[in-house]
């Protein structure tokens, strides 16, 4: 009977540091990166002046992100986010290079950006409301129980 009552108290003490272990494992951070940035070698090959848009597009590569406008520039962008527990992810690290042409295609000038350069902008979906109501036959049903009088029952005009 003590052996049995041993054993159980091993296996609970057992469990118990299991189950803090797996605690403490699903509090660790994951770190993932989204994105592309060129390496100081890759833009060391572009030079301002000489290289077009398509000299930069098969020597680096074609951006993820491109100007507004068909003239502006090039856009490379690469977000290391942190996340922890059930927090929302946190950007750790920003780096953006930015390569701008003039109006001949011609590169003007590579500018190289990080997270501590500026603020973090969050993004916003804005979506127009369509004014359409879900009126399902249940709504419409307990909707119209305070609209009755009674004399609208009777009918008593």
């Amino acid at each position: 009977m003590v052996a049995k009552a041993f054993h159980f108290k091993a296996v609970l003490r057992g469990a118990v540091f299991a189950a803090a272990g797996l605690a403490l494992a699903a509090c660790t951070s994951v770190y993932r990166k989204h994105g592309y940035v060129p390496t100081p070698d890759q833009l060391a090959e572009v030079v301002p002046g000489i290289d077009t848009r398509d000299s930069v597009a098969e020597t680096i590569g074609r951006p993820s992100s491109t100007g507004v406008l068909n003239e502006s520039g090039y856009y490379y962008v690469a977000t290391r986010f942190r996340h922890y527990g059930a927090k929302a992810p946190e950007p750790v690290a920003r780096d953006l290079v930015a390569i701008s042409f003039d109006a001949a295609g011609v590169v003007q000038g590579i500018e190289r950006y990080s997270l501590e350069d500026g603020k973090v902008v969050p993004l916003e979906r804005r979506v127009t409301s369509s004014g359409v109501q879900d009126n399902t036959f249940l709504r419409q049903l307990l909707g119209n129980l305070g609209n009755f009088g009674p004399g609208q029952l009777l009918d008593t005009e």
